[in-house]
């Protein structure tokens, strides 16, 4: 009997962040995530900070398999860019911030990623554009 792979998650973004996460302590070269729209949008989000080299989407003609893969970035001497990942607001306990609250991630050298009506945006981005939402994770 043939079993898959495609687990339930009830936290999506959490799956998400731990996948990543498993792969840089493994120093592997890329990762795949189940596919969903605000998993792109964040992936997306993460090649534009320059966190991820690249995100393509794998499996796209089945449904069931479909999913992203992440190029993860490495500085010349092998270590990761990203030194760490933090879900911040989970299933169990909403946090949201309005923009002029937004943390900041080490002093502005990370990023904290907030789900806005106008879509995903960065703590810089969001204090720029004055709106406020659940944050979701930091990455630094």
């Amino acid at each position: 009997m043939k079993t898959k792979n495609n687990r339930v998650s009830n936290d999506p973004i959490g799956d998400f962040l731990t996948r990543v996460r498993n792969a840089l302590a493994v120093n592997k070269k890329s990762v795949v995530v189940p596919y969903s729209k605000l998993k792109a949008q964040l992936a997306e989000l993460l090649v534009k900070e320059g966190y991820v080299s690249n995100v393509k989407i794998v499996n796209e003609d089945e449904l069931a398999r479909k999913g992203l893969e992440l190029t993860l970035k490495y500085n010349d001497t092998g270590r990761s860019v990203i030194r760490g990942l933090r879900r911040v607001s989970n299933p169990g306990l909403r946090k949201y911030s309005k923009a002029k609250e937004a943390p900041r991630v080490y002093n502005g050298l990370g990023i904290s990623v907030l789900t806005t009506n106008k879509g995903l945006k960065t703590d810089r981005a969001a204090r720029k554009e004055g709106v406020g939402g659940e944050l979701l994770c930091q990455v630094w």
